[in-house]
């Protein structure tokens, strides 16, 4: 399969945040695979390089140069876009160019032209997708792209006391909760241990600081492996609405989530559907850290995170990456 030539357009950065990298990566790692190396090409600045240092990747603005990007995926075999700052007219292009365009889809975005149609999350199959003959659509958890450290997850242990709490706000922080949840658990659990995680586009680091105590444990940066590593050891989660979420279910770590975009609510109804997450609300509710506090107290409830964390792992398939590429390289 060396010869296959696959594209994937993304975009992310320090302003708009690294979920679609993340989730992209998941899909270069798949197709790495089956022996082919995919080219990421990537609308982005400098925050992105350090995700993506191990990965055949170019950064160029890709919407602006749309003729450049164009010409050179038009002898692909497989081109994928995971966008929401694409136009329609793009996608028409890209699907009458290239063999088998792939469109990665969360909130049923635009009318998709001919191609594949992937929605990993877990809401997927709800958004009632137009019936057309020249799309393909796969969704829900099946097909969520997980990266390559996510697909074997030992069980996790679950305490019989909760010891250390895990913040995670993505790798930018848009809405600066990170401060705010360290606080709440600075001043009403003092002797639990804090990991907050610190990304690469955050602009609060000073604030960060400024409210942490001798038990928060600052991680800044973490690779995948390491993001996997911290979830294993924290005993909840305190997280935004978006990817990480699948990863935290993946590992089963019972999490609280805070929406800090629109675009998560379907993640959020999703997961707390099937019992796996409790919501705290919206970030800019006037109560949602006294709500984070409500929640946490359930929290230490042995059974309630013990049931939490087998619905989590329960509803991701450690599979679905490969799934994926099994299903995508079939219509080759």
């Amino acid at each position: 399969m060396e010869n296959i030539k696959v594209y994937i357009l993304t975009e992310g950065s320090s302003n708009i945040g690294f979920g679609h990298i993340t989730r992209c990566l998941s899909l270069y790692q798949a197709f790495e695979e089956k022996g082919i190396k995919p080219k990421l090409i990537i609308n982005g600045d400098d925050s992105i390089i350090d995700l993506i240092k191990n990965t055949d990747y170019k950064i160029i603005n890709w919407i602006k140069n749309k003729d450049k990007i164009l010409h050179e995926i038009q002898n692909a075999d497989i081109v994928v876009i995971d966008s929401y700052l694409a136009d329609k007219s793009f996608y028409e292009i890209v699907s009458n160019t290239v063999r088998i365009p792939i469109y990665i889809d969360d909130n049923k975005r635009i009318d998709y032209p001919k191609g594949i149609v992937v929605n990993g999350n877990i809401h997927a199959k709800e958004l009632n997708y137009p019936k057309k003959d020249e799309v393909i659509y796969l969704l829900g958890t099946q097909y969520t792209p997980l990266r390559k450290e996510f697909w074997e997850v030992p069980e996790k242990e679950i305490k019989k006391n909760v010891e250390s709490i895990m913040i995670t706000f993505g790798g930018d922080d848009i809405r600066n909760m990170t401060p705010k949840v360290l606080k709440l658990l600075v001043n009403n659990y003092p002797n639990l241990k804090k990991n907050v995680v610190i990304g690469k586009g955050f602009k609060n680091i000073e604030e960060i600081n400024s409210v942490a105590d001798k038990n928060t444990n600052l991680i800044y940066y973490p690779d995948a492996t390491k993001m996997k590593d911290i979830m294993l050891k924290s005993d909840i989660a305190i997280s935004a609405g978006g990817q990480t979420l699948y990863e935290l279910a993946r590992v089963g770590v019972p999490t609280i989530a805070i929406a800090v975009a629109d675009n998560q609510f379907g993640n959020i109804r999703g997961f707390k559907k099937v019992g796996f997450i409790e919501y705290a609300g919206l970030w800019n509710d006037i109560d949602v850290i006294e709500s984070v506090e409500d929640k946490l107290e359930n929290f230490f409830n042995f059974d309630v995170r013990r049931l939490k964390s087998l619905q989590g792992r329960k509803i991701i398939d450690k599979a679905a990456s490969k799934n994926l590429i099994m299903r995508l390289l079939f219509w080759l």
